[in-house]
C-alpha cells in the first residue's frame, strides 16, 4: 500500500485527484482558470464538495472557457443559480464571471495567464519539505502577493488562503508530505 498525504483519506475520487492531479505543474491557461474558479467556489466548503460537483461545473460553466463566461449576462447568472449540480451562491457565480473578464485582461497584458501566475514562484515549482500536514501553512508570502495582485486586477474570491490552495493544486508548490509517494514524482 502506498503512503499518501494524510488529508487524502480513502474516498476513491479524492485518491484519484491526489494521485493524478494535485501538485502536478499546470501551464495550460484554461486548466489554470478552472482551478482558480473551483478554489473560489470552495470558500467555506470542503474540497470534496467541489470535487464531487466538478463535472457539473464543467458543464454549467461551458468547460471553463473564459471567453464564453466573460459574456454571461444576468439571465445566464439566474439560470446558473437554479442549477442543483453546483453550489448556488450568487456572489461566487458572479465572481466567476468577473474573474473570467479579469483573466482575459491578464492574457492581453502578459500573453498568457501562465506567464503571469508562475512569476509568483519564480517560474518553477517551489519544493517544500513538510513531514506532516500540520506543518503546511494556509498561506505564504507568495500567496499573499498573488492575492493582492489578483484583487488589484479585479478578481474576487482570491484571498491568500484560496491562492495558496490554488498554488498547491496546480503544482506551483509541491506540498506533498515527504513520506507521500507523489512527493518525488511531482518534482519536475
Amino acid at each position: 500500500m502506498q503512503t499518501r498525504c494524510a488529508w487524502v483519506g480513502t474516498d476513491p475520487l479524492m485518491v484519484d485527484y491526489h494521485d493524478h492531479e494535485w501538485g502536478v505543474p499546470v501551464h495550460e491557461d484554461r486548466k489554470m482558470f478552472e482551478f482558480l474558479i473551483l478554489e473560489g467556489m470552495q470558500a467555506g466548503l470542503s474540497w470534496m464538495t467541489i470535487l464531487r460537483k466538478r463535472e457539473n461545473y464543467r458543464f454549467a460553466f461551458d468547460q471553463f472557457d473564459p471567453l464564453t463566461i466573460a459574456q454571461y449576462d444576468p439571465n445566464k447568472i439566474e439560470e446558473l443559480l437554479t442549477n442543483p449540480g453546483i453550489v448556488r451562491n450568487r456572489r461566487k457565480v458572479e465572481a466567476a464571471v468577473q474573474n473570467a473578464r479579469a483573466f482575459l485582461e491578464i492574457i492581453k497584458e502578459f500573453g498568457s495567464f501562465d506567464a503571469y501566475i508562475w512569476q509568483f514562484v519564480g517560474g518553477k515549482p517551489k519544493v517544500n519539505t513538510w513531514r506532516t500536514i500540520q506543518e503546511i501553512p494556509a498561506q505564504t508570502e507568495e500567496s499573499l502577493a498573488m492575492s493582492k495582485d489578483l484583487l488589484r486586477r479585479g478578481f474576487k474570491f482570491v484571498g491568500p488562503t484560496i491562492c495558496y490552495a490554488h498554488m498547491q493544486a496546480v503544482g506551483m508548490v509541491n506540498d506533498h508530505t515527504m513520506d507521500c509517494f507523489r512527493y518525488l514524482e511531482c518534482q519536475v
